[in-house]
């Protein structure tokens, strides 16, 4: 029997510089899509997978992503006076017990693999999850749980994989697999950013691991790859040469780069649309739309 999955790893201490002039003075983490943060999406789905300790690798002026979590008496006190129950419970979601996040800082951009690094001593001798908050999935069964529960039968290590286009490729770290329609892949090699026309396959990891301790101490050497930055990929990399135990996995659900102006636009329209308040506005203001530049043309 696999050893459960407690701990996720969220890396959060990125600057958000796409985003200016906006993260000027708000996490990008904390930008709104509809109406709860990115990151809340995030901390949701540890949660239904399972998780019961968070981890936040956060930087210099990133507290507000810890005050977000918090209870906020005066706010609660107010809503409750004015009898607005609805927005309370929505409140009431985003609390997080006493002592379930902790904080580590990770003080000079290296790399996704020397910020999930920066949290090996509250990690620990455990399996654990890592969740970059910028992909975002929709998804009737959370992206993470889907893993948590097939990971119990593989064990090792487990990264979401999804199929993307040829020239989008050399932005992702890419997958080597045999050719299968099964969910689960054993993955034979992994390369990050590879050159255009170099690439083992079209499917691309994203933002959603479960690694053993093990690969936290392929990251000690702090080599640095692609970009001049720890990868975590190449980590993942050595485990696969050392004990051939990562498997990729195809999650069932609709992946939306919120690191992206687009995707964060894209995904504001279908987070948007499925909700059964904001669909029928949206539609209508879609559809004047379309028809007023079909008019226009």
């Amino acid at each position: 029997m696999q050893q459960k999955v407690k701990k996720a790893v969220f890396p959060v201490a990125g600057q958000g510089t796409r985003f200016l002039p906006a993260t000027k003075a708000v996490p990008k983490e904390i930008l709104t899509l509809v109406d709860r943060p990115l990151i809340q999406y995030a901390i949701d789905e540890a949660r239904a997978a399972g998780i019961e300790e968070f981890i936040f690798v956060t930087s210099r002026g990133k507290g507000a992503l810890e005050d977000y979590f918090d209870h906020a008496p005066e706010l609660e006190a107010a809503l409750k006076a004015k009898g607005k129950t609805a927005l309370l419970d929505a409140l009431r979601e985003t609390y997080m017990d006493s002592g379930a996040i902790a904080c580590v800082r990770q003080h000079q951009a290296l790399g996704l693999g020397h910020a999930v690094w920066c949290a090996r001593h509250l990690i620990g001798d455990e399996p654990f999850a890592v969740l970059l908050p910028d992909d975002v999935i929709a998804a009737d069964k959370p992206c993470l749980q889907q893993m948590v529960e097939a990971y119990a039968e593989t064990g090792g290590n487990m990264v979401a994989a999804m199929e993307v286009p040829a020239d989008k490729v050399s932005s992702y770290g890419v997958l080597d697999v045999p050719t299968g329609i099964s969910p689960v892949l054993p993955v034979r090699a992994m390369v990050e950013k590879p050159a255009p026309g170099t690439e083992p396959s079209n499917l691309a990891v994203i933002g959603r691991y479960i690694l053993s301790p093990q690969v936290l101490r392929h990251l000690d050497g702090q080599e640095k790859g692609a970009g001049g930055e720890i990868q975590l990929t190449d980590a993942i990399a050595r485990e696969i040469a050392r004990a051939n135990n990562v498997h990729g996995f195809r999650f069932e659900g609709v992946r939306y780069d919120c690191g992206s102006k687009a995707g964060f636009l894209q995904a504001t329209l279908a987070f948007g649309l499925a909700r059964d308040d904001l669909r029928g506005e949206l539609e209508e203001f879609l559809y004047d739309m379309l028809a007023m530049r079909q008019a226009a043309q």
